[in-house]
């Protein structure tokens, strides 16, 4: 038997470029949380801007989220460019524990102008912890139903992303996370974008949520950054 996983979603305030800034940021969410897992926004640690420099994982300046995740027993799904072959860059999620960091997922499905910024991912991806096998998405993969089902496929008890959305649009996260809940009857989690960010996005959507594998929202923050919710999977 398994425990209760306790899953939170961030939307912290986030500065153009300004890793060491937005890192801290991210480290004041890690402590605020009391999670076990913590999903943050798609880009949340350089924000939304195309020409943000690959983040590496042993970079320093991810240090403060580190020593956060080490304090508390969190496993930080953190969103930034990241490195790949051949010089191609990709939408990445970084999961970040009190050992380090290291690349978890590339963005498969890019939208608007970042195809011609980025390289698609080749696969979807999975995290386990504690025994809850986690699939990984970045924006519009949730759009994509092969996507959902291709991390189902692996086998997952929840399926979590990182997201941006302008605020008039917030409502399609909903309906891309019932779709998946319902398909394939797991738990999903969306930690949305909040503030202003690059690529047109002067007021992102927030609101991030988690949702039962039923439909039910069970928690649920605000427009506005700097909120932290959670809810406990058992």
């Amino acid at each position: 038997m398994r425990d209760p996983l306790v899953l939170a979603v961030a939307q912290p305030r986030c500065l153009a470029h300004d890793v060491v800034a937005n890192a801290d940021a991210h480290a004041e969410a890690v402590r605020a949380a009391g999670a076990r897992v913590l999903v943050f926004p798609e880009m949340s640690l350089t924000g939304y801007e195309f020409d943000a420099a690959p983040v590496d994982p042993g970079d320093s300046r991810l240090a403060p989220v580190v020593t956060a995740c080490a304090e508390t027993g969190t496993l930080a799904l953190v969103g930034a460019p990241v490195a790949g072959e051949r010089g191609r860059r990709h939408i990445g999620v970084l999961a970040v524990d009190g050992d380090g960091a290291r690349v978890a997922y590339r963005k498969m499905f890019l939208g608007g102008s970042e195809p011609a910024h980025f390289a698609p991912g080749d696969g979807p991806a999975v995290v386990e912890v504690a025994g809850w096998r986690l699939g990984l998405a970045v924006c519009k993969d949730t759009g994509i139903p092969e996507h959902a089902a291709g991390t189902a496929s692996l086998g997952i008890d929840a399926y979590l992303a990182g997201a941006l959305d302008h605020a008039a649009e917030w409502g399609v996260q909903a309906e891309r996370a019932l779709r998946t809940a319902a398909a394939h009857r797991v738990w999903v989690a969306t930690a949305s974008f909040a503030g202003a960010t690059g690529g047109g996005f002067t007021h992102a959507a927030g609101r991030s949520r988690i949702w039962a594998p039923d439909g039910r929202v069970v928690a649920e923050a605000g427009p506005e950054p700097d909120e932290v919710v959670r809810a406990t999977l058992a």
